[in-house]
């Protein structure tokens, strides 16, 4: 046996895994324990109809071109919510087209990566995960660290600094952080973990050498996209885009004692006033 069955014993202890899970979570009072169970029934459920598109979509070069589109719209409306709230949240679309659609013109302009849709739908959709976790991980450091060093970023001001790179002096650093699990994933592949794409090819019957081939190419493009991602969240947070109720500088009234931070129409989006 080269894979895992469908069975009822596999049904048995993916469940006991579940419920395992939200029993640590509820017993460690991690506050998390329903959402555990929410979100593994809601991965059977997604994984089922999933599988069946993917089926049915594959052959059909329009079904998979509207299949990355809702996964990428999708990517972008959660990391959105992740960092902000409001229209704010639509720039999260940004970076993870930026960090995908470059990497994958590359991977299948260059016939590294066969053009099927067999083989689109799974790379696009690691790379939208690769970039919706690096986007929101980025966004909420840049926008918490600009929130809570405000401060800072007024000396900068006052110093001559631009508002964008005033902003960028002080949430760069910690937003940058959001890329470490990337280079931690690649820089430990084969002696730490043995990531999905070289088990899955393993389970199905691909050789060692090609399945390690394979995996090779999908990190590194991962850690090409996710660097892209937050390269571009950061810039955009620096320049005020996911603003909302977390603007730099400013706190839950909006205000910094003699200091605010308003709204403008411009290059960096933030601009301070005194009063």
């Amino acid at each position: 046996m080269n894979s895992i069955d469908l069975s009822s014993a596999t049904a048995v202890v993916v469940l006991l895994l579940a419920v395992g899970a939200a029993a640590v979570a509820r017993l460690g009072r991690l506050g998390h324990a329903p959402a555990v169970l929410v979100a593994c029934l809601r991965a059977a459920a997604q994984l089922g109809v999933v599988s069946l598109i993917i089926v049915w979509a594959v052959e059909r070069a329009l079904a998979v071109t509207v299949f990355v589109l809702v996964m990428y719209g999708v990517a972008s409306v959660t990391a959105g919510r992740r960092i902000t709230s409001g229209p704010a949240v639509r720039w999260a679309a940004v970076p993870v087209a930026a960090g995908t659609v470059p990497v994958l013109a590359l991977l299948f302009g260059s016939g590294v990566v066969p053009p099927l849709g067999i083989t689109l739908i799974p790379i696009a959709g690691i790379l939208l995960g690769g970039c919706l976790t690096a986007t929101a991980l980025a966004g909420r450091r840049a926008l918490d660290e600009l929130a809570h060093r405000r401060g800072e970023v007024e000396a900068a001001l006052s110093l001559g600094f631009s508002e964008r790179d005033a902003a960028l002096e002080i949430c760069r650093p910690p937003a940058a952080q959001a890329l470490v699990p990337a280079l931690d994933q690649t820089g430990t592949v084969g002696l730490v973990t043995l990531p999905g794409a070289f088990v899955g090819m393993l389970l199905g019957g691909a050789g060692p050498l090609q399945a390690g081939v394979v995996q090779l190419v999908v990190l590194v493009a991962l850690l090409a996209a996710e660097a892209v991602a937050v390269v571009v969240t950061i810039e955009l947070a620096a320049r005020g885009r996911f603003g909302g109720g977390r603007r730099p500088g400013a706190d839950a009234s909006g205000g910094t004692g003699r200091a605010r931070w308003t709204k403008r129409v411009g290059r960096t989006g933030w601009t301070r006033r005194t009063g």
